[in-house]
């Protein structure tokens, strides 16, 4: 298969490439193939972080990448709530604006494992925007950048963009400064930055895979023997988005590491004494001090990490708190088991069902604290 379509799978042309490998669903599952266990990371992270991308990337070849994607959707169908879709769709759109962005810079390059890149104008013609968009033409020095790539080609800064499309695309809970008034429009089209554009792509992509989404898999030919085979899988992925019912975000933002619940301070020292943590342990924490109110400067400094984990962690931080932590909140003590993160509970465990439940009873109960972040020097 193009390995154009192991980054894009939502791709006219990747649906067409699978359908031609006659490698259907119910064969895949029937076989345990590696698509299948592909397909199920994909939605946990999607679940859980909001992403798509492979925790080890090399794992899985371009075949596997894109077979796992109607799987990932068989998936989602299967757990049937109106959350698990927005959140599976928000993470595959997310994830390929990040991979679109990057392939725009270097549109002329081949990857360094051989996968071709998308350009701007093909991905115009795959969402049917190609008669709807257009670069803005301006000679004046510094009014384009130029590309990365060896040919010399500049990269427009700005685009017009036809007002139907704009407006079918842009949402208004974007803020203000998306709504027409506060847009240069002329000719019937509205100007845009290649930012903006970026973001009104992501949300053409998010649509796409959202669309069709939940459908009918028992019943179907072969259905019933794949909803049989993923159901761990489903019951698992469903423990995630109760975790998401269980609890909101915390009414209490005070910081007192020592009224943590056990698991948290246990992976707090962990993350100070190795770091790094396993990727489900590190978002439980980051989660559970982003709902907090803690931002990636205080995550970083309580962790004590700097470098590479410090800025995976920041990252992680920004992007939770961008959301106020309710789409991704931390896991309930019953995932916490599950992970084996869950580790000497006390009393208080015995009474409640998430790590922010402990913790607000703990913060309560002592009275009057000193928040972390007052302290000098921090904790």
């Amino acid at each position: 298969m193009d390995p154009l379509y192991a980054r894009y799978p939502f791709f006219e042309g990747a649906r067409e490439a699978v359908r031609e490998a006659e490698l259907s669903p119910a064969a895949l599952v029937r076989a345990d193939a590696p698509a299948v266990e592909r397909g199920r990371e994909r939605v946990e992270r999607a679940l859980m972080e909001g992403t798509v991308t492979a925790e080890e990337p090399r794992r899985w070849d371009a075949d596997t990448e894109v077979l796992s994607y109607p799987i990932a959707r068989i998936l989602v169908s299967l757990i049937d709530t109106p959350a698990a879709v927005e959140k599976y769709a928000v993470a595959e759109a997310a994830t390929a604006r990040k991979r679109l962005d990057a392939d725009f810079v270097a549109a002329d390059e081949l990857e360094s494992a051989g996968r071709t890149r998308a350009s701007r104008e093909e991905v115009l013609q795959e969402f049917a925007l190609a008669d709807a968009v257009r670069p803005e033409r301006d000679d004046r020095a510094g009014s384009e950048r130029r590309g990365r790539s060896g040919s010399g080609r500049r990269e427009p800064t700005h685009y017009w963009i036809g007002i139907g499309s704009y407006l079918d695309l842009a949402d208004a809970g974007w803020g203000g400064r998306w709504r027409l008034v506060n847009r240069e429009v002329a000719a019937g089209e509205v100007r845009a930055t290649a930012e903006d554009l970026s973001r009104l792509l992501e949300a053409a992509v998010q649509r796409r895979v959202a669309s069709g989404l939940p459908f009918e898999v028992r019943g179907s030919e072969g259905g019933d023997a794949i909803a049989e085979a993923l159901t761990p899988a489903v019951s698992d992925l469903r423990e995630l988005l109760n975790d998401h019912d269980a609890t909101g975000r915390t009414p209490v933002e005070a910081v007192v590491p020592a009224l943590f619940p056990p698991c948290m301070r246990t992976l707090v020292q962990r993350a100070r004494d190795d770091g790094e943590l396993p990727t489900t342990a590190e978002f439980s924490l980051t989660s559970f001090l982003v709902a907090l109110g803690m931002d990636a400067g205080d995550v970083t400094t309580l962790l004590d990490v700097g470098g590479d984990a410090a800025e995976r962690i920041g990252t992680r931080v920004e992007y939770l708190a961008e959301r106020d932590g309710t789409q991704y909140p931390p896991p309930s003590c019953a995932t916490m088991k599950a992970y084996g993160d869950c580790v000497d509970p006390d009393d208080r465990c015995e009474t409640i069902s998430h790590p922010l439940s402990y913790y607000t009873d703990a913060v309560r109960a002592a009275g009057d604290v000193r928040d972390w972040r007052e302290a000098t020097g921090g904790g």
